[in-house]
């Protein structure tokens, strides 16, 4: 069965989709079977990993998998072991089509349309929208994991205990099984004090949950939105940080060496 992982908190410009992404391709390139969904309406993980604007994916998302209950239409193969189901701004609708059509928990749409599919992956990877919504709810709801990022912001700081709380709330109320893997600080100017300070300072205030990777900003990280990741000159020297995380994210959700 897959386990299932969210990059989220709501807060914008983290670094969500570049990470939820990379580590879908690193998975993929290891060997496992990734299912990554797009559950944020700017649909920046589907750019990423199928080298296509969202506009090209209309009326075949994860919205019409919601409206069709079925998800497995909507999957698009990017390679033999990475999988994508797009998002493009018809998802912002989303939660108008819930509380009209969905009999059920509406916090556990997203799981009950993964359900089926969940023996057919390794990893389902969740990338999630900047604002505490009914994507980000559901997506919480349906995980094993969460993952949250900040970078070194107040703002960012600040959210990172509210979204806990959401995650411990779902784990309390709706799903059990959920589980925080850890904070990753992102998006660090080693040049500015001020970033410095608030990398130490959420290290210091979660001592145990915070990731030892910290993201720092860098060129050719940040031009992956625009080489990508399949034909890129400079990848290696983009992911060396991500390397590190992916390591300790894999230790820390349990998973061995792939075979």
């Amino acid at each position: 069965m897959a386990k299932v992982i969210t990059f989220g908190i709501q807060k914008g410009g983290v670094g969500k989709s570049t990470t939820s992404g990379i580590i879908s391709y690193l998975l993929a390139n290891d060997g496992y079977k990734v299912l990554t969904i797009d559950m944020d309406s700017q649909g920046n993980v589907t750019d990423l990993l199928t080298n296509l604007e969202p506009s090209e994916f209309e009326g075949e998302t994860i919205l019409e998998a919601f409206e069709a209950n079925d998800i497995k239409p909507y999957i698009y193969q990017v390679t033999e072991n990475l999988h994508v189901v797009p998002a493009d701004d018809y998802l912002a609708t989303l939660a108008r089509f819930l509380y009209t059509n969905f009999r059920g928990n509406i916090s556990l749409a997203l799981n009950d349309l993964i359900e089926p599919i969940k023996g057919e992956y390794d990893f389902i990877i969740i990338d999630t929208p900047p604002s505490l919504s009914e994507p980000m709810v559901n997506a919480v709801c349906s995980s094993d994991y969460v993952v949250v990022l900040a970078e070194s912001s107040k703002w960012a700081f600040t959210a990172i205990p509210r979204f806990i709380d959401t995650v411990e709330f779902a784990a309390k109320n709706v799903n059990p099984n959920v589980k925080l893997a850890g904070i990753l600080r992102t998006m660090n100017d080693s040049r500015r004090a001020d970033s410095k300070a608030f990398v130490e300072l959420i290290g210091e205030e979660y001592p145990n949950t915070v990731f030892k990777t910290v993201i720092k900003r860098k060129a050719s990280t940040g031009r992956i939105a625009i080489e990508g990741l399949f034909q890129n000159k400079e990848l290696n020297d983009a992911l060396d940080q991500y390397y590190e995380f992916y390591e300790e994210l894999k230790n820390r959700i349990g998973v061995e060496e792939h075979v």
